[in-house]
């Protein structure tokens, strides 16, 4: 195993060798050292992708420092990007934006209003793949009154519209050069923003390479050019970064425990965590003959220690999650009382619902076991590892929980047909929760609805939603999404685990490192050395 081990090494030394060597003949730039410190190297798990700004097959970090739209999301809520200003009318129906002057996109064209007609017009054409996005069923007409006017035409008064707005995609903004006869619906040209960094070298699956927007509008970056290696394998990513070989890890599904424990402390190198972005948490069928009993809900949710979940398995990376979603994620002070972790009540529980403790200690109801069976996506481990601790953990109440992991197709097909006891799911996150995620449970295809058909409020926590989406007022949508929040958290269905938190390792020169409100972006043009 030693030898083999050892002619991995230098396979491996050998590979990336010869991939430096590649790199350089192809025109590409070799790593920075600290004599070149105008390019960081960052490493990514896979490909990325085709960068269409108005699809989804791309890296999202990728297209976000290419591409602008009208607005943008920040910590203080939506400000202008491309459009200076804008104005919505009394009755929520007519967006007016005011295009910024002299934008430029990185081939020397301009913006101006008809060019952004052309690139809304050019998401609703496949308005079939954005049916997650209200706002495509809702805009009716698009103007331009003016050289860098805009006016976008609803049916109706959407709240969020701004907000889809500042996605990284699909409302991105493209040339006309860029476009295909107009349009992007059969692919583009070339990936033409007006982002602060372009696409100049890329070898599929191997590198890519991005360089300063000689017409950026705003600060120039203090990092030139951004090259991203792809590495799919995390124990080669670790080594990378240990040897110099790039400067930056970033992402909650790029980082594990084990890899923070080892450079925790490390001198050299920091380590970052963001508040939560997502929650992860174990969806419960109400249509399902056991569960339809609420009490068997809440005994769920006693049972359950997350404390030791966040402690033991993310070694508390993670932190436990109470509820749904993470105050720190949803702006608004919403009360809700946390299941606290009491076997002796979950016990209790479940006698209150008529089951009781069989010989083998499985609880039986009129001739039935409590017995439920916990898809999860085989895909992450992780949920494995949780399954079976939970597994231990429910029997010690008389709960007979059966494990099984699904290939990604399955696993999903079971979410969207409603076929399932119980199912690992995981939040939107930032910054599409709590909004987008609970305007996807009025969707059959989601395993929200699903889950919820045994609700007799079902009805009226997805008028809430409706509401949620429509009413142009602060003060009245705040008491909707207590009413809504309450109400899930009341029926006891989601059984919170951990808070997923945002995550970066980097060299210790490397300053600037942070999270934004969208947790797919990376802010590259925010980053810079400095040598010790």
């Amino acid at each position: 195993m030693k030898r083999t081990l050892l002619w991995n090494t230098r396979f491996l030394s050998a590979a990336l060798i010869l991939s430096a060597l590649l790199l350089s003949c192809r025109g590409g730039e070799s790593r920075p050292t600290a004599e070149n410190r105008d390019q960081l190297v960052y490493v990514h798990f896979q490909d990325i992708g085709d960068l269409n700004p108005h699809l989804y097959s791309g890296e999202m970090f990728a297209q976000n420092i290419i591409y602008d739209s009208l607005v943008q999301l920040t910590e203080s809520g939506i400000e202008p990007s491309l459009a200076d200003s804008w104005e919505i009318s009394e009755d929520g129906l007519t967006y007016t934006f005011q295009l910024r002057e002299g934008v430029l996109f990185s081939d020397g064209s301009e913006l101006d209003a008809p060019l952004v007609k052309a690139n809304i017009e050019a998401v609703l054409e496949n308005k079939g793949i954005h049916s997650w996005l209200g706002s495509v069923d809702l805009i009716s007409e698009i103007r331009t009154p003016a050289d860098l006017v805009v006016q976008v035409e609803l049916t109706e008064s959407y709240y969020p519209f701004l907000t889809e707005l500042s996605f990284i995609r699909p409302f991105a903004i493209t040339s006309w050069a860029a476009m295909k006869d107009g349009s992007t619906h059969r692919g583009v040209n070339s990936y033409t923003g007006t982002g602060p960094y372009v696409l100049s070298d890329y070898m599929p699956h191997d590198y890519a390479l991005f360089e300063m927007n000689p017409y950026y509008r705003g600060e120039k970056p203090a990092i030139e050019s951004v090259l991203v290696r792809v590495m799919p394998d995390n124990q080669t990513r670790i080594m990378a970064l240990q040897r110099g070989e790039v400067d930056l890890i970033y992402g909650k599904h790029m980082i594990d425990a084990e890899t923070i424990q080892l450079f925790q402390g490390r001198d050299g190198f920091s380590v970052l965590s963001s508040s939560p972005t997502s929650t992860r948490h174990i969806l419960m069928n109400t249509d399902h003959p056991i569960l339809s009993d609420i009490n068997v809900r809440l005994a769920l949710q006693h049972a359950a220690d997350v404390q030791t979940i966040s402690q033991g398995i993310f070694t508390g990376m993670e932190p436990p999650a109470h509820t749904l979603y993470s105050p720190t994620i949803f702006q608004h002070d919403i009360p809700l009382k946390p299941f606290h972790h009491d076997k002796d009540l979950a016990g209790s529980l479940l006698d209150d619902a008529g089951w009781i403790p069989g010989s083998d200690g499985i609880r039986v109801k009129n001739g039935e076991s409590l017995n439920l069976l916990l898809f999860y996506n085989q895909g992450r481990v992780t949920d494995r590892v949780i399954a079976e601790f939970l597994q231990g953990e429910l029997r010690q109440i008389g709960m007979d929980i059966r494990i099984a992991g699904e290939e990604e197709q399955s696993y999903q097909d079971h979410l969207k047909t409603g076929d399932f006891d119980l199912v690992f799911n995981i939040a939107w996150g930032m910054p599409y929760d709590p909004l987008f995620s609970l305007s996807s449970m009025r969707q059959m295809t989601h395993g929200d609805y699903a889950a919820q058909l045994g609700l007799d409020d079902m009805e009226l926590i997805h008028q809430g939603i409706n509401r949620i989406l429509s009413h142009p007022d602060d003060v009245v949508r705040e008491e909707l999404y207590r009413d809504v929040l309450g109400r899930l958290h009341t029926q006891a269905l989601y059984l919170p685990l951990t808070y997923e938190t945002n995550k970066a390792i980097h060299r210790s020169t490397l300053k600037g490192v942070s999270f934004k409100p969208d947790e797919y972006a990376i802010p590259f043009k925010e980053m810079y050395f400095s040598e010790p």
